[in-house]
């Protein structure tokens, strides 16, 4: 997780991604009509309103940058869309609208949508600290992918029977707004494990490419399982019996490791005070959401938003650094965590240099007793200088 302010290709980036989102929105316009799309956009945006929010709220405790959450929406709304009806068309004509659901559909789409958290692995991969960020990468991209399919469902229905949309919005907008973002986040699962992984060489390399393509295949096989429960008429048994439970899975899955990352985080921060790093006034602040919560309403209400957006910097480039100093110790880093540890550091002093000016929270805000919080009004004391690159010992490696 690293976040600077938007460059210039960056933003020519998703740019870049909004044009085949265009294209897939005329395809459509030209497909069913204006007034149509106009309906069934109007109507896909109810369910792909609480999907993503739900996406951006299992990211609160360690942020990924918005630029790159928002190409993974892109993505999955305009090239996944685009490349995968393309492919699609081809094989309903040559094998009908059974073999491109069943076959056609699953394969391609789940690859498009996959291709974006290859790359993310490819060539992001300090934004992957695990199964969390894969599963919001990956859910993202499958809000994005079924929102324009929404559209064209949901248009096509209002098109053809106006009275048929609140069945099909039932079905697609009601009991199954997550469908593709469960399919696809076995494939993030897969990635986010990879990631936290030693760099891959040799051996290595086969036995993680098989964590990716296992995940691939997982979300082929659900997402065909489901296509073709729809055309057989069992649809309802394959809800109750798979989706449901999966969903359920996926999120105890989640809840799982956003414990286990807040204890990393928790585990991380007296080290990091003993470095100089932080005050060790604010470890108990920096260990839950409670207390980083009540830091940035305090100073909201003391300085403004600029401030509480400066301390919120600053506690994300904390957990960032708690993130990579795990991969050092658990003997998962990879040459690039050197680089990596090197830029959170400075990104670290960055947002405590900005923060330092912030009023510190209150004593209510602070948890335990013990802590011995800083009186009201008093500021953050400025952090001990770096030692060069060396720190904390278990910060340090070859």
């Amino acid at each position: 997780m690293t976040h600077h302010r938007p460059t210039l290709p960056a933003v020519l980036g998703l740019i870049a991604l909004a044009v085949p989102v265009l294209i897939a929105l005329g395809l459509i316009s030209f497909a069913i009509g204006g007034a149509a799309e106009l309906a069934g956009l109007t109507a896909a945006v109810f369910p792909v309103l609480p999907v993503v929010t739900a996406f951006l709220w299992v990211d609160r405790w360690e942020p990924e940058p918005p630029q790159l959450l928002l190409a993974a929406f892109l993505w999955g709304a305009g090239i996944s869309v685009v490349g995968a009806s393309l492919v699609n068309d081809i094989a309903t004509t040559g094998g009908g609208d059974q073999v491109a659901a069943v076959i056609s559909a699953p394969v391609v789409e789940e690859a498009f949508k996959g291709a974006f958290l290859v790359g993310l692995l490819r060539l992001r991969r300090r934004e992957l600290d695990g199964m969390v960020d894969g599963v919001v990468y990956a859910g993202l991209v499958a809000a994005g992918f079924a929102f324009i399919e929404n559209i064209l469902y949901f248009g096509r229905a209002f098109a053809v029977d106006g009275g048929s949309v609140a069945t099909v919005f039932l079905i697609r907008g009601v009991l199954s707004p997550f469908a593709h973002p469960v399919f696809t986040a076995l494939t993030g699962i897969a990635v986010g494990l990879v990631a936290r992984r030693r760099n891959l060489a040799g051996g290595v390399l086969v036995h993680r490419v098989g964590y990716v393509v296992a995940g691939y295949l997982g979300a082929v096989g659900l997402h065909a399982l489901w296509n073709a429960s729809a055309g057989l008429g069992y649809l309802p048994a394959v809800y109750g019996v798979i989706m449901v439970p999966l969903f359920g899975g996926l999120i105890a899955l989640v809840v799982w490791q956003r414990r286990r990352e807040q204890r990393m985080v928790s585990a991380a921060l007296p080290g990091f005070a003993s470095a100089g790093w932080i005050a060790p006034t604010e470890v108990p602040l920096l260990a839950s959401q409670a207390g980083r919560r009540g830091w940035r309403d305090e100073v909201r209400r003391r300085s403004g938003d600029g401030a509480a957006g400066a301390v919120h910097d600053y506690q994300n480039a904390v957990t960032e650094l708690a993130f990579l100093s795990d991969r050092v110790q658990r003997d998962t880093a990879s040459p690039d965590t050197r680089r990596w540890h090197h830029e959170a550091l400075a990104e670290l002093k960055a947002a405590r240099d900005r923060a330092v000016r912030a009023p510190q929270p209150p004593r209510a805000a602070q948890p335990p007793r013990a802590a011995q919080p800083p009186r009201a009004g008093q500021t953050p004391p400025a952090p001990q200088p770096f030692r060069g690159e060396a720190a904390h010992p278990k910060e340090r490696f070859q």
